[in-house]
């Protein structure tokens, strides 16, 4: 089992100057994002059970789910960030699978060569029990399929929501978002982010046990290379 970070790069940039009052609002301008997300996540539990198959019997994740599955954990991350995982942006997020490169919020994740056949059958559920008990008190407990960085989102309260909701506070009241608290936002995210990406049978490499804290990531830039599962 590969102990190494995952080959996913996730970015976020926090804009300078937020309004005190939007983020009160916000769910009701991502509603068109939500549905079209709900489909969407429809859509990548079914290719991602296809793209199972391909790994069990040739060792490959196919090219094509593999894009389409990028793009919607891209789309999703704009929307978390945008809204409530992060609430890092006032700049409505695009209704797009592709990359933004100006958008302060981005993922990209590096194709995988031979992926491990005998890993696709417990990894998604067993090897990745201990990050689910983790993340369960970071974001909350219970899981269910959601718009959320990777294939699970949590329900209750957690210290992600409660870390944004003093973040929106110091919005209204000081028109500021404090850097400490976006940097440990920003930092859970990526957790989330690597596990889901680790069920989602798109890597074999171990999600690290770590916040990587801040709006760069510590795998370098996205654009820059980066080294595929072996």
């Amino acid at each position: 089992m590969d102990a190494s970070p995952a080959p996913l790069r996730v970015e976020a940039r926090l804009d300078e100057s937020l309004s005190r009052w939007l983020w009160l609002v916000k769910w009701l301008l991502l509603i068109p994002h939500y549905i079209v997300l709900f489909f969407l996540w429809m859509a990548l539990v079914v290719s991602t059970v296809v793209a199972g198959f391909s790994i069990l019997f040739t060792g490959r994740y196919p090219r094509a789910i593999f894009d389409f599955n990028v793009g919607v954990l891209r789309w999703s991350w704009r929307v978390g960030f945008y809204g409530y995982d992060a609430l890092g942006t006032d700049r409505y997020p695009p209704f797009t699978l592709k990359d933004v490169p100006d958008y302060p919020a981005r993922l990209d994740i590096a194709y995988p060569g031979q992926l491990s056949k005998g890993l696709v059958l417990v990894k998604w559920w067993l090897l990745a029990i201990p990050h689910y008990v983790i993340l369960g008190g970071l974001v909350g407990a219970g899981a269910s399929g959601s718009h959320r960085m990777g294939s699970w989102t949590w329900s209750g309260p957690g210290l992600l929501s409660g870390l944004v909701l003093v973040a929106a506070a110091g919005l209204l009241f000081t028109g500021r978002y404090l850097e400490g608290i976006f940097s440990f936002v920003i930092g859970i995210n990526r957790w989330i982010a690597r596990v889901g990406v680790y069920t989602l049978l798109m890597t074999d490499s171990y999600p690290p046990f770590r916040l990587d804290q801040g709006g760069t990531d510590p795998a370098g830039s996205i654009g820059e290379p980066v080294a595929a599962d072996a």
